[in-house]
Parts: C-alpha cells; structure tokens; sequence
C-alpha cells in the first residue's frame, strides 16, 4: 500500500474523548441531601446551568464542599451513604433536563472570624475537558464580602456572578453560567488537572 493510500483512507479521530460517560456511574442516592429537606436549618441551594447562548445544559454534573453552619470544615467519612444525621459538607448532583439543580445543605458559617461564608463547587458538563471550579457566597454580609481575598480583586459586574440571591422561602438561588454574558466567575488552581 502506498503512502498516498493509507493518508486518504485513515479518518482523524478526537484527542480525547468528550463524554459526559459519567451519568449512569458518578450521581447516587441523595447526593444532594446534605442534610435532609425540611430538616431544621436546611436551605435549598438551586439553579441551572446554562451555555453560552443562555440554553440549559441536560448533562452537567456539579460537586459542593463546604463548612458546617458553625464554619467548621467536616472531615467526617462515608459521604456516599447518607444516613440522615451525619453532615459531610459534600455533595454530588447530576442536573436534570432543563439544567436545573437542588442542594439540600445549610448556611455556611465563616471558617475564620471576619470571612465570607461560601460553598465549592464543581462543574463537569460535556465539552468540558476539564472540571471547572467556583465559588458561591452567601449575600448577607456585605462587609465580609468586600473584603474576601477571591472576590476583591474581581471587577463589581464579575464578583455578582458568585453571589447567591435570597429568595424569600430562604433558599439560596445562583444560576451558573459557563460562557457568555454574565459568565460565572470560574478559578484556576495552578498544578491542578
């Protein structure tokens, strides 16, 4: 066979593959009950992922990590198995058809006195080669805002795409953007894949 052959008859395939394949693996039962609805304290995290064109996704998978109510960072085991009582400060949800997602957690309280109390958050949606990291703050206390070392040195229209708004039920409402206008605010951790 001649070199001119086998170039014409051999089809270029992607790099890498895209996915998402993890939809029937990585959500599970009550991954988003970091505490169970209608618990005391509970607060419904919720929103929707949207494109750039402001289109939901179907396929995004998002992870939380945050601090108890009393700011305390959890290190407790067996987050994969909710029993109802133990509050690990993670969770994992897939995002339905419409884009849309629901947490169950609490209000982070502060990890030191002074800071903005805020949730972690992971993105993972097809044409993402990489997960995407953000943050969510709690709008309440607008001094502690101001002076948060991530959201200080962001311009005033970027810093709001990482604040929650309040809804008057008193549950947390923070849409995710991943292009375009108003995009979310996404971090990059040096060394990180």
């Amino acid at each position: 066979m001649s070199t001119e052959t086998t170039k014409t008859s051999l089809t270029a395939t992607p790099a890498q593959t895209i996915g998402p394949f993890y939809g029937f693996a990585l959500p599970f039962e009550k991954g988003g009950e970091l505490v169970p609805p209608g618990s005391p304290d509970s607060v419904a995290l919720h929103g929707t992922v949207l494109d750039g064109h402001g289109d939901p996704i179907p396929d995004a998978l998002l992870e939380i990590w945050q601090a108890d109510a009393k700011g305390n960072v959890v290190a407790e085991t067996g987050s994969l198995v909710r029993d109802g009582r133990t509050f690990t400060g993670w969770g994992r949800v897939a995002v339905g058809n419409t884009g849309k997602y629901v947490f169950t957690t609490v209000n982070p309280g502060p990890t030191e006195p002074g800071k903005a109390p805020f949730i972690a958050v992971t993105v993972l949606a097809r044409g993402l080669l990489n997960r995407l990291f953000t943050r969510v703050y709690l709008p309440e206390d607008t001094e502690a805002l101001a002076n948060d070392p991530v959201l200080s040195v962001l311009e005033p229209d970027r810093r709001k795409t990482l604040i929650a708004e309040r809804l008057a039920d008193g549950s947390l409402h923070w849409d995710i953007r991943l292009q375009g206008e108003d995009e979310t605010v996404f971090l990059d951790f040096h060394g990180q894949p």
